[in-house]
């Protein structure tokens, strides 16, 4: 499963997950800076179907029913690496269990 870390988060995240994901992100595909519709809309076209995130206001500034995307939402207190490590676990059991287009909140 391919997975997008938003530019956001940490780049050495993408190395915490198990090897059955494919984990790129948003500067390795040439699209930093971009607006998040627009970046919505790559993914879909690029067949992405889940962004990892922390920006909470993300799922309030754009209408995530218009995309058949997972945003999945760290709910972490700050973006350093080492708070953003121990999320890793919980999202990859969402990512075999209860994956779903829309907004996902990880505490």
């Amino acid at each position: 499963m391919k997975l997008l870390l938003d530019e956001n988060l940490p780049r050495k995240l993408k190395y915490r997950f198990s090897e059955q994901y494919e984990v790129l992100t948003v500067p390795e595909m040439g699209w930093s800076g971009i607006k998040n519709g627009d970046l919505l809309q790559r993914m879909e076209s690029k067949g992405l179907r889940v962004l990892l995130s922390i920006d909470k206001n993300m799922s309030h500034q754009q209408n995530l029913e218009k995309y058949d995307i997972s945003l999945v939402i760290f709910n972490a207190k700050d973006t350093r690496y080492a708070s953003l490590v121990e999320f890793i676990p919980r999202v990859e059991k969402i990512l075999t269990s209860e994956l779903h287009p829309g907004l996902i909140l990880v505490d």
